[in-house]
């Protein structure tokens, strides 16, 4: 591999990582849309007790060639360096215009499951399985949910890694989300942000077991379901849409360890009653404006993807 082709595989690990900081996106849909999802979970599916046993030999070209460490090291140096790069903007962004980026966020979904559905093979079980995921996943993602825990001890964390890197690398399902309904994402991010060692060192043993574990599974799925898994990945998608709809009422709150009042739960409500309650602007142009950028990035990624296969 050539280093324009390790060049691009780090700004598509840039772009997955700036895709699992919102809660609502996945960089799985990143890496699908890019043409590295299957590869991505191979290369994770071949972390294995006999690769492993040829790095304790010291047969380490055997080892980077088996495991492709080249592509998932190059890889996960994006992805890193976005998180840690995107973790205070991306807090910033949520709170200060939340309209703008959930809007922005909303088009980029929408982008993505037509994109993911033009490759299912569409029949009744593929129509029903759509049909379930997508309730299932409009009730999961309801923004009226109250987090499961605001736990700090280091078991929660370790738990909260292994779970949310399972939703990171499918299509549509966000980790960052799974985070926020564990009631971890800002916790998550402030340690990113503050560089708190301990904390991600934690959160990373428990993401690198589960997503070990998990690479297999999905693997197993693809290959003996795939079209009904990427119809039920459609389904969780379109579903999740519930969650970055731009128009809320908050709820119920609570207070952060800094003394902020944060939401704890909201519900969402249509553009005249989002001006109503806040007396103000309800942006529609705007927020259908960014909804369109978002919408649009997608089937970009896909041009240029395309277009650097073929060279």
């Amino acid at each position: 591999m050539n280093i324009s082709n390790y060049i691009l595989i780090f700004f598509k690990g840039i772009a997955m990582g700036a895709a699992d900081v919102i809660p609502g996106v996945s960089g799985g849909t990143i890496a699908f849309i890019t043409g590295i999802y299957e590869r991505l979970i191979d290369a994770i599916k071949s972390i294995n007790i006999k690769n492993i046993k040829l790095l304790l030999k010291g047969r380490f070209k055997e080892f980077c060639i088996s495991v492709d460490v080249a592509f998932l090291g190059v890889l996960l140096g994006g992805i890193a360096i976005s998180f840690v790069s995107l973790a205070k903007l991306m807090t910033f962004l949520i709170t200060g215009y939340p309209l703008f980026v959930w809007s922005f966020f909303f088009g980029l979904i929408v982008a993505s499951t037509v994109f993911v559905a033009r490759s299912v093979n569409w029949n009744i079980k593929t129509v029903a399985t759509f049909i379930i995921f997508t309730v299932i996943a409009f009730f999961i993602t309801s923004p009226e949910n109250t987090p499961l825990s605001s736990s700090s001890e280091y078991w929660y964390i370790f738990l909260c890694g292994a779970i949310a890197i399972c939703a990171m690398i499918l299509p549509g399902i966000s980790g960052s989300f799974i985070l926020v309904l564990m009631g971890q994402y800002m916790f998550m991010m402030e340690a990113l942000a503050a560089f708190d060692f301990i904390v991600i060192g934690v959160f990373l043993c428990g993401a690198g077991i589960g997503i070990i574990a998990f690479s297999r599974v999905l693997s197993w799925l693809f290959k003996r379901f795939k079209t009904i898994t990427m119809a039920s990945l459609t389904g969780f998608m379109f579903g999740s849409l519930n969650k970055i709809w731009p128009w809320k009422s908050t709820v119920s709150t609570f207070t952060d360890r800094h003394g902020i009042e944060q939401p704890l739960s909201q519900k969402n409500i249509l553009p005249s009653a989002y001006s109503e309650l806040t007396n103000g602007d309800s942006h529609l142009l705007s927020v259908i404006m960014f909804a369109f950028v978002g919408f649009m990035l997608i089937f970009t990624i896909e041009f240029v993807s395309k277009k650097i296969r073929k060279q």
